[in-house]
């Protein structure tokens, strides 16, 4: 295990040792915003018949030919059939089979039907119009979707067109939030002297639940270690990913790093030369990623953002991570060298700016902010009106 490392020491070696999750195959309703785990190719042509683009009249197109006897109609989805002789012609609307032999639609504003006749009165018409040819979307056999595509709506409307209603993803983690400390209570309890709120909970399963992971489990655990290795041992197990809240310090009472050790984990790393979020802790169980996380809510809240995140990002093959963007920098600020430092901040056309309210406990300032200001390790001293790196909350 190794300890106290810099910043992109802990960025590579998550890197490193989390690995992209199996492909599941999943109903394409369920797909939204997964990645595509193979490569699609069609199984059928779209459309798998010369189609109707518009309202109008169908027929076989001569240059010769100004009037038409109309003989039938064709509606969206019927499956009546015409075998159209020169000098005929269908009523026809958008989405209908062009008839057998017919080539051409004629829209209704350019066109005159009476008595069982059709004139036409468009002279810019041309043999092909308005009909969508067979295969014209998509050929069959022809490649949809490439491996590794991200599934927005209109990628699952065109797997759908096509007639396919599974698809192989990686699908997103299997998430368990576990929560340590005798002071907390949950919202809507009575607190008595010396006890909090728990909030990193609702912090962090709001966040997961952003990027659409919906498969979380919270549990609450007191500072017992035989307890929280229990509970450890059982979640390690069911879970795709692990947050844990708390006890990553050295107190008497921090118990996170042992029952991990009891759980028999591999621990990669263990303190980060970062504020907020140094005690941060990274370890694997087979394909289980862990976090064991600092207990302050904004030390929490900006560990997620910079570690746990581009974990997720992994996994999924999702693209999650924070932007980073440059801006000017229109405060002052001074730390000590060696210590990556990351404060709550906000971002307006290229400018950035920081308060007060940095404490890793205050989350309140967090809830203003909307970027992460990146002060690098090396660095003691920036100046307003330096360019600096921020990572925008989307």
């Amino acid at each position: 295990m190794e300890t106290m490392i810099s910043v992109q020491r802990a960025f590579n070696l998550i890197a490193q040792e989390v690995s992209p999750m199996a492909s599941v195959e999943i109903p394409i309703e369920l797909a939204n915003g997964l990645v595509v785990a193979e490569t699609i190719y069609s199984p059928e042509n779209v459309p798998a018949f010369s189609q109707s683009s518009m309202d109008g009249y169908a027929f076989a197109y001569d240059e010769n030919i100004v009037s038409y006897q109309l003989v039938g109609e064709m509606a969206a989805g019927s499956s009546t059939t015409f075998h159209l002789n020169p000098g005929e012609a269908v009523r026809i609307f958008t989405g209908a089979a062009v008839p057998f032999n017919a080539d051409t639609v004629l829209m209704q504003e350019k066109a005159l039907a009476k008595d069982g006749k059709l004139e036409i009165l468009d002279d810019q018409l041309k043999k092909g119009n308005n009909v969508r040819q067979i295969g014209s979307e998509i050929a069959k056999g022809e490649k949809a979707v490439e491996k590794g595509t991200a599934l927005k709506p209109a990628v699952i409307g065109f797997l759908a067109s096509m007639g396919i209603s599974k698809v192989k993803v990686y699908p997103n983690p299997k998430v368990a939030v576990v929560v340590t400390g005798n002071e907390l209570v949950s919202p809507g309890g009575n607190l008595e002297y010396g006890q909090l709120f728990e909030s990193n909970s609702f912090t962090l399963t709001a966040a997961l639940k952003q990027m659409g992971i919906q498969d979380v489990t919270v549990v609450q655990v007191k500072d017992d270690l035989d307890q929280l290795h229990t509970v450890l041992s059982q979640i390690i197990e069911a879970h795709d990913l692990v947050l844990i809240s708390g006890g990553v310090s050295v107190g008497d009472y921090d118990f996170t790093l042992k029952a991990l050790e009891l759980s028999e984990v591999k621990t990669i790393f263990h303190k980060v030369k970062q504020k907020p979020g140094k005690p941060l802790l990274f370890a694997v169980k087979s394909d289980t990623v862990i976090f064991g996380l600092p207990g302050n809510p904004a030390s929490v809240l900006t560990c997620f953002y910079e570690y746990v995140l581009p974990a997720i990002s992994k996994m999924t093959l999702r693209k999650l991570a924070l932007q980073s963007q440059k801006a000017i920098l229109q405060n002052d600020y001074s730390k000590p060298e060696g210590m990556t430092h990351f404060l709550k901040a906000k971002y307006q056309d290229n400018l950035v700016s920081f308060g007060t309210g940095q404490e890793s406990y205050k989350l309140s300032s967090f809830a203003e902010a909307n970027c992460l200001a990146i002060f690098p390790a090396e660095v003691s001293k920036i100046t307003s009106g330096e360019t600096i790196e921020v990572h925008l909350f989307a």
